[in-house]
């Protein structure tokens, strides 16, 4: 199956910016380790990262016709930008949000995510692991939607 994976604002930074809550990986080292993890195996990815809003919405839309399904970090976007989410909306791709630290339990702005209810699944807190286990949610998913 054809992966896109997007990861959104200050991702880039992952590594070095609070490694307490994000952890010591690069974004480069996390995409690397999900593409080789046994859950990956046999998928084709493309790696998408950006601190621009627009530039996420377009990747989007030009991966339309490549990709059977998207693991989405939408970042701080989660939490307002209605673009992003009518973007996933309307090209009707089977998504999964993810994030590296439990939004939930996290500052009150951060809990609500304006992504989710567009998506097949969210996975949250479990550092990288989140997007283990979003990957495999969303295979999950794309297996039983073509029975």
């Amino acid at each position: 199956m054809n992966i896109l994976v997007i990861n959104g604002p200050n991702l880039n930074l992952l590594g070095i910016r609070e490694p307490e809550l994000y952890g010591t990986d690069t974004l480069d080292e996390l995409m690397t380790w999900l593409e080789t993890s046994s859950a990956g195996t046999g998928h084709s990815f493309k790696f998408y990262q950006s601190n621009h809003e627009g530039d996420i919405i377009d990747a989007i839309q030009d991966e339309r016709q490549w990709a059977d399904g998207i693991i989405i970090n939408p970042a701080a976007y989660a939490h307002y930008s209605y673009a992003i989410r009518d973007a996933l909306a309307s090209v009707t791709i089977p998504a999964v949000e993810v994030h590296l630290t439990d939004i939930h339990g996290r500052e009150e702005f951060r809990q609500l995510s304006v992504i989710s209810n567009v998506c097949v699944g969210h996975v949250t807190g479990l550092g990288k692991n989140s997007y283990l286990e979003g990957l495999k949610l969303l295979v999950q998913h794309l297996k039983l939607q073509h029975k």
